[in-house]
């Protein structure tokens, strides 16, 4: 199986602090990979750094050999990565079919001529892209609320937007920062089951998630962080049992 993202000797420096500190790692492609560590660890900065909203101060990213340090995020997103936040970020005066409309159009982008005299191929994309945009809320169990304002969603059914306007991208790379955060336990088991079968359609995950045991029981292959550096590297059986993971998480006395 072959990796979509490497990175290589990666590191961010603010200031005098190192936050992401000379990582490495790889992430096959067809998998759901965990990016897991304490708070401060270097999760959130490792994210902005593949996805274009910080610069690396040295070492690779690649993606399907693509090198992305240094490429604005926007051009990052047209390769195939997409990524949502730990603030779901949602456009709030749009309804909910709107929101997710946002993200088909950037890939069916009618031409401009039928656009402005509305030709019938404008009215056959614009319902085609509708169609296609009812099947990402109905797999988030969103489609009874297409037209609502998306302003007012209860936290849950936000997160589960910001999903369906990511999927609605089409990426090979789907980079998901406290997906679950918030969410209640019936809601988490919903957001695992319509997540977990992504990798079959040919979409990659890369979590980041303090419910460890929602990580644990989705993970193939988990990457430990500490103060930005990586310090486990594995399936999740094996990481659970790793001592200084244990230590970082739990104290000397535990490990």
């Amino acid at each position: 199986m072959s990796f979509i993202l490497e990175v290589k000797n990666l590191t961010k420096r603010f200031g005098a602090l190192k936050a992401v500190n000379g990582l490495s790692f790889r992430v096959r492609q067809g998998t759901i990979s965990a990016l897991i560590g304490p708070n401060g660890s270097g999760k959130s900065t490792t994210f902005n750094l593949i996805t274009g909203h910080l610069k690396p101060d040295s070492g690779t990213i690649l993606f399907e050999g693509h090198h992305l340090e240094g490429l604005p995020a926007e051009e990052i997103a047209r390769l195939g990565i997409a990524r949502t936040f730990q603030t779901p970020q949602i456009f709030t005066h749009l309804t909910v079919l709107e929101n997710v409309l946002l993200s088909v159009y950037q890939r069916k982008r009618p031409g401009l001529l039928s656009s402005l005299l509305r030709l019938p191929n404008f009215f056959k994309k614009e319902k085609e892209a509708q169609e296609e945009a009812f099947v990402y809320l109905e797999r988030f169990f969103l489609a009874d609320e297409a037209h609502r304002p998306a302003e007012g969603l209860p936290l849950g059914k936000l997160r589960h937007l910001e999903l369906a306007r990511a999927l609605a991208l089409k990426p090979k790379l789907l980079l998901l920062d406290e997906a679950a955060s918030g969410l209640d336990p019936r809601e988490k088991i919903d957001l695992a089951e319509a997540l977990t079968s992504l990798p079959q359609e040919g979409i990659t995950l890369f979590w980041v998630e303090h419910d460890l045991n929602l990580l644990m029981e989705v993970a193939e292959e988990v990457i430990v962080l500490d103060q930005g550096e990586k310090i486990a590297e594995g399936p999740p059986r094996e990481i659970q049992r790793n001592p200084r993971v244990i230590q970082v998480y739990l104290g000397e006395e535990h490990a």
